[in-house]
C-alpha cells in the first residue's frame, strides 16, 4: 500500500510543479522555469521507474500514476490561481454617470477612459495585479451592477526588454 501512496504523491508534486513551470515562464521568470523543471524530471524519473518494475502483475501502479497526475494537474492550478502572477487589464464598460465614482473608488491604480461619442456609456481600461481581478471586478459590479467587464494578461513593455 506504501508503494501506491508513494506513487500518488509523487504524481502529484510532479504534476503540480509541472503546472506552476508552465506559468512561470509564461510571466518571464526563465530561471524558476529551468530549476522547477529539473524538480519535475527527476520526480518523474523515480516514480516511473518504480510503476515500470512488474506493471504486468501490478496493474494498480498505473490508476495511482493516473490519480496522482489528475490531482496533482488541478492542485497546480489551484496553487497558481493563489500565486497568481502577472498583470492584467480591466477592460469595463459601464454607464457614463458611474464613471467618476469608479474612478473615486479606485483612485490608486491607473485608469484610461476611452469616451465614446454619444456619452452613454465610458469605457475604462484598468492596469493591475493580476490578484486583484476579482475584489476590483467586484467593486465595479457593486457601483454599475450591468457593467461588463473583460479580463486580460497584460504585460508591460519594460518587463519585456
Amino acid at each position: 500500500m506504501l508503494t501506491y501512496i508513494f506513487i500518488m504523491s509523487s504524481k502529484i508534486i510532479e504534476n503540480a510543479l509541472a503546472t506552476l513551470r508552465l506559468i512561470v515562464v509564461a510571466n518571464g521568470k526563465k530561471k524558476l522555469g529551468a530549476l522547477l523543471n529539473g524538480i519535475v524530471a527527476l520526480v518523474w524519473i523515480f516514480v516511473t521507474g518504480i510503476v515500470i518494475v512488474d506493471i504486468n502483475k501490478d496493474i494498480l501502479k498505473i490508476a495511482f500514476f493516473a490519480i496522482g497526475s489528475i490531482l496533482g494537474s488541478y492542485l497546480g492550478s489551484l496553487i497558481e490561481e493563489r500565486i497568481a502572477l502577472g498583470n492584467n487589464i480591466l477592460i469595463c464598460i459601464i454607464k457614463e454617470k458611474f464613471e467618476n465614482t469608479v474612478k473615486n473608488k479606485l483612485n490608486n491604480y491607473q485608469i484610461t477612459t476611452i469616451c465614446e461619442k454619444d456619452k452613454s456609456y465610458s469605457i475604462l481600461l484598468i492596469f493591475l495585479k493580476r490578484k486583484e481581478v476579482k475584489k476590483i471586478s467586484k467593486i465595479i459590479k457593486n457601483i454599475d451592477k450591468n457593467s461588463i467587464i473583460i479580463s486580460e494578461k497584460a504585460k508591460t513593455l519594460s518587463n519585456i526588454v
